[in-house]
């Protein structure tokens, strides 16, 4: 039995969270292979170690300032730490290490890789842990993807011999032995491959929340903590902006059916949020939960018989496509459809339209922009009746405008499009009508 455990910056900010840390993997011996991410903020107006190695960098590099003077603060909150646990642990040759390579040059995502590098180094030195370096076990293919078959049998091989170890997240290697990084958040990435890797029995992510929330804490006050979550939800739900998990963290332990646990390093004994494949129970609610985006333009398109003009769809796209613009949704009628895009790629194509009319002549052709969408998401829709009613209600009651309709085969949710000046407010009138009603 193996756990896979990934921390993020805010629980390994300094020593008195890496003692939260080794406290909860200690208390289970099954938690024996940990992914920890670079220090976070210490408080509000602190400066994550990641961003002090970027602008660290650029002042070496093209100011040419003092690498030294320019290094160390970075190495006063490390050695900080290292203090503060009593370690007998000194990180001076790595620092020279790496002061020597950011002079040469050695690339911005080599700079930013080293704070999980010596967070990893320090936290397996505290646990009594292996340290192994992720650039030597994780790898990307010459053009920059993730080499999923490379580091499945790398990291299962090294891993099988190691019963309990530290792999930092966020970065691999190229094939020249270059550093290369995820995108920022990457760390969850790097726990779920570890986790695919050795088939773990679950992989837990702690981070500063107790789980995943119904919707986003910014626009409605304490909302509940969802306890169970499919992998398709999820999905619905990070796609339109929910951020406790990176995107792309989901896809390695999806297709290995290892469940997620969301926990809080500074609340362990919550349970927090089990994103499962597929869930055995019925939910708590009829839906998961409530996530959005702003910013979209929609192209709407007019034509007669549009339905029978074979090709139009594929015309459209093809313009789309040579411009570089994706789309988010189509929803579409006989004579008409929508075309939903980010508003910044209207802005970089402002002929985007003449270029449609040229290859389809349309009746009648207009952008709409400030558009938000929000998705209402949740498997225990499609058994209930009456849900989109309810939704359509509650916005109807709170005198919001819905522009646009746009629901997925698997039932699995709901997509409206409104004017974003009422987005805060149509997001807290579902999760009322939804979670407080059904709660009360």
């Amino acid at each position: 039995m193996a756990k896979v455990v990934k921390f993020g910056g805010s629980s390994l900010a300094d020593a008195n969270q890496f003692r939260k840390v080794a406290d909860i993997i200690r208390s289970d011996s099954e938690r024996r292979y940990v992914v920890p991410s670079a220090p976070g903020k210490r408080f509000k107006d602190d400066i994550k170690v990641t961003d002090m190695l970027y602008a660290c960098y650029d002042a070496i590099t093209e100011e040419g300032k003092n690498a030294y003077n320019q290094f160390a603060p970075i190495a006063e909150r490390f050695n900080g730490i290292i203090s503060d646990l009593g370690l007998t642990l000194s990180l001076d040759k790595e620092y020279e290490t790496i002061i020597e390579n950011f002079r040469k040059k050695a690339g911005r995502d080599y700079a930013a890789s080293r704070g999980e590098y010596l967070n990893g180094i320090i936290l397996a030195n505290y646990l009594g842990y292996d340290f192994i370096d992720a650039a030597k076990v994780i790898f990307f293919t010459a053009d920059g993807k993730f080499d999923d078959t490379l580091t499945d049998t790398c990291l299962a091989s090294v891993l099988h011999g190691v019963h309990q170890a530290v792999i930092p997240g966020f970065y691999g290697a190229n094939p020249d032995g270059t550093v290369r990084t995820f995108s920022r958040g990457g760390s969850d990435v790097t726990g779920s491959i570890v986790a695919k890797a050795i088939n773990a029995d679950i992989y837990e992510n702690w981070t500063d929340v107790s789980g995943f929330l119904v919707t986003d804490p910014r626009i409605v006050e304490n909302p509940k903590v969802i306890t169970t979550i499919t992998y398709k939800e999820l999905r619905e739900l990070s796609y339109m902006g929910a951020t406790v998990l990176h995107e792309a963290a989901i896809f390695p332990v999806r297709s290995a059916k290892i469940p997620i646990n969301i926990r809080n390093t500074n609340d362990p004994s919550a349970k927090g949020t089990m994103i499962v494949p597929e869930a055995d129970s019925a939910p708590e609610h009829i839906i998961t939960g409530i996530a959005g985006k702003k910013h979209f333009s929609v192209i709407s398109i007019e034509k007669d018989e549009m339905n029978s003009e074979i090709g139009f769809l594929r015309r459209i796209l093809t313009v789309m496509e040579k411009n570089n613009i994706c789309f988010e949704h189509i929803p579409t009628g006989i004579d008409t459809m929508s075309i939903v895009v980010d508003c910044a790629d209207i802005d970089k194509h402002p002929d985007i339209v003449e270029k449609i009319c040229e290859i389809t002549n349309p009746n009648h052709i207009e952008i709409m922009n400030d558009l938000a969408l929000i998705a209402v998401v949740g498997r225990g829709m499609k058994a209930k009746k009456g849900t989109a009613t309810r939704i359509f209600a509650a916005l109807s009651h709170a005198d919001i405008n819905i522009n646009m309709i746009d629901q997925g085969s698997s039932e699995l949710n709901i997509i409206i499009g409104i004017h974003e000046a009422d987005f805060e407010k149509a997001i807290k009138v579902i999760y009322d009508m939804f979670i407080l009603s059904e709660t009360e």
